[in-house]
């Protein structure tokens, strides 16, 4: 029996064009590809509590009410410091930040420390402008010593819902 061993030659692979595909496929993927950011909002969530406690530190609660057509902003709750009308049907952030800071400013000559703020909102207001009106709250745009930083307004936010538009009582007589 004579049996033949076909020998057995092994090809060389050409991987030329596949490393040429991939020099252009990876750059162009990485360019394509989008980058997310995920950033975190701090919320405080009503902790439970005596009633009478709570009603008490209820009415000197600072609020920013989003509406429709208008924000407003009461202090102590349900007293109507400011209403800052919608400019070209969006929301006045601006305006909104200058009272804030403005309130701020006279809690500190009353020696009142306030840090925290509850935004009410109607419900159907765009998440857009609710993490604005919490940016707003939060801090402002200073300068200090020729140099831009972020001064602290209302750190602390609470969320709820916006109570039926009723009329208040004004601080200012606004």
């Amino acid at each position: 029996m004579n049996i033949r061993r076909r020998t057995h030659q092994e090809g060389e692979l050409d991987i030329t064009s596949f490393m040429s595909l991939m020099t252009i496929l990876v750059p162009v993927l990485l360019l394509n590809m989008v980058f997310s950011q995920i950033s975190v909002l701090k919320l405080n969530l009503p902790g439970l509590s005596d009633a009478s406690a709570a009603s008490q530190e209820e009415n000197r609660q600072l609020e920013m009410v989003l509406r429709e057509a208008h924000i407003d902003i009461n202090y102590p709750a349900g007293m109507r410091v400011k209403r800052i009308p919608h400019v070209e049907g969006e929301a006045d952030f601006a305006t909104v930040s200058i009272v804030l800071q403005e309130v701020k400013r006279q809690l500190g000559e009353k020696s009142i420390d306030k840090n925290d703020l509850v935004i009410l909102s109607e419900q159907g207001t765009p998440y857009k402008t609710l993490v604005t009106a919490m940016d707003t709250a939060r801090s402002y745009r200073a300068v200090v010593a020729a140099s831009v930083v972020d001064a602290e307004l209302f750190p602390q936010i609470s969320l709820g819902d916006a109570p039926r538009e009723q009329k208040l009582q004004t601080a200012a007589g606004q």
